[in-house]
This record gives C-alpha cells, structure tokens and sequence, in this order.
C-alpha cells in the first residue's frame, strides 16, 4: 500500500466532490473551504485516499461531508439593530400589501425564520405571509422544523429579542417554551407550519419554487464565496424580486459591478429598481 501524501490540493478533492455528486463547492471562497476540508480528514481520522475513495462509491457518506462542509451559523434576532430598523422603518410599509412573500436563503437551523415570523406576527401581516426557508443541510433543515433549541446555548439571544422589543408590550414567552431544567427552548405552535423548509443547493440547483419575492433573506452566505459566484446569487435574487422588493445581506456583505446600480441602499436593505418607498 503506498504511503498517502502528506499535502493535497483541496481544489482537486472539489473536482472529485463536483464529478460524483450533485454539489459544487468550486466556486466557494478559497480560506474557507480548505480549511474545512482539512477538518473533515482531521475529523473523520481520514487519509486523502481514502476520502477520495469514499466521495466516489458512497452518497451516504457524501451527504455527510455535504453537512460538514456547509457553514451553518444563525441565531435569533442576530444584530438587534438591523431588525430594529426593519421593525420600524421597512416592514409598516407592507400593511398595504395583501400578500407578502418571503425567501430565507441559507436558513441554516431557522433562528432567523423564526426571527422573521415574531416580526411579521407582531404587526400583524404573518397570516398574509408565504414564508421559504433553504438550506443545502438537511440536517439543519430538520432542527428548523422541530423549533427545539437549546437553552444555555441560546440564552444570551433572548437580550436580542429584549433590544428589538424594547418599550413594545411583546414577551418571549408567547412565542417559546423555556425549560431550562431540560436546556431547550421550544417554538410555539403560533409560529410553527407556516414555513415551508425546503432543501436546495443555491449554488447548483434551479428553484424550486415560482414565486418572486418582497423580502429575501441572505445574511452571512455570500462571504463564503468567490467574487463570481456573489454576482451569480445576486443576479439569481435581483430576478426573483418583485420591483421594489428587498434584500438582506450580512453585515460584512454588499452589492457590487453590475447589480450594484440595479439597487438602493437605505441603512442595512437593499430595494430593487429604487422604487420601494422607505418610511
């Protein structure tokens, strides 16, 4: 048996993971995925031969390595400032609207749905609401249709949901359950069913749905890829959104080339075509 290289170029492995699987992690920023990679073998206690080997013949497996190579970070309320200004200076303007539909790109464990939905409900609008949720994960997928969390985990955020509520006769108690001796918080049913969680690729997949959008929802994604890949998701978004429409990206994320002109800018929301009026 030949002595597995100590070295590899991860862009090959990705080759490997694009020719025999449906996924297509090539285009994703360079850092980022080598290093994860890498944690897989270090993980898995794998030689590069042998996770080579193993990408080829196994789908099983693949799909495990698929979860692994997915970065999945949420939380509820993730930077109260940004859903203050919603709450206050974005979403009073879709109460003229009779329906309102909502794309969560990359919804990971579903904090930010479940984020999304108290809002919606809190002025009204969520029984007017077509909510989406995707994610490449099936694994996370699962976790945001249970609504389970853990408490001590997830405990520091319910100061989140305090900063956006704040002088607002709103309680986190109406939309979950706290049991602290069992260390989870659990989503109520006000909330729970109204969201359809759908697995899908962003990268490689067409949608699986038809409608164009009000508000998409893509914080924390586009950093983990390439320049390229941005502008194709950008792109993808700009087409799905009604006129008007809106895009949430992460704090660390922005609009560039060609789209960029394509979009208004008002504090941390994008609007297409400049026709959404702020209030």
């Amino acid at each position: 048996m030949q002595n597995e290289p100590e070295t590899f170029d991860f862009r090959d492995y990705l080759k490997i993971l694009k020719d025999y699987s449906p996924y297509d992690f090539s285009d994703y920023s360079d850092n980022s995925i080598a290093r994860r990679v890498e944690k897989v073998m270090r993980d898995y206690r794998m030689p590069y031969g042998e996770l080579v080997e193993r990408t080829k013949n196994d789908t099983n497996f693949v799909e495990e390595i698929v979860e692994a190579l997915a970065v999945n970070t949420t939380e509820l309320f993730r930077d109260p400032v940004i859903w203050s200004f919603l709450l206050e200076n974005i979403y009073p303007a879709l109460k003229k609207k009779t329906n309102i539909n909502v794309w969560h790109a990359g919804c990971s464990s579903g904090q930010e749905v479940y984020s999304n939905m108290i809002m919606l409900e809190h002025l009204r609008l969520l029984d007017r609401s077509m909510i989406y949720a995707t994610d490449i994960s099936k694994k996370v997928l699962e976790q945001a249709k249970r609504g389970v969390y853990k408490y001590n985990f997830n405990k520091g955020y319910i100061d989140n949901f305090n900063k956006v509520f704040a002088n607002k006769e709103i309680d986190f108690a109406r939309y979950f359950d706290v049991n602290e001796a069992e260390d989870k918080f659990i989503v109520k049913d006000i909330l729970k069913g109204k969201t359809k969680f759908i697995k899908y690729d962003l990268v490689q997949e067409q949608l699986p749905f038809y409608n164009k959008f009000d508000i998409i929802f893509c914080r924390n994604v586009l950093i983990y890829f390439n320049i390229n890949l941005q502008s194709k998701i950008i792109s993808r978004f700009y087409q799905n959104l009604f006129p008007g429409g809106m895009l949430l990206l992460g704090n660390h994320e922005t609009i560039s080339g060609f789209y960029k002109t394509k979009f208004l800018k008002h504090g941390p929301v994008y609007s297409k075509n400049n026709t959404f009026h702020f209030k």
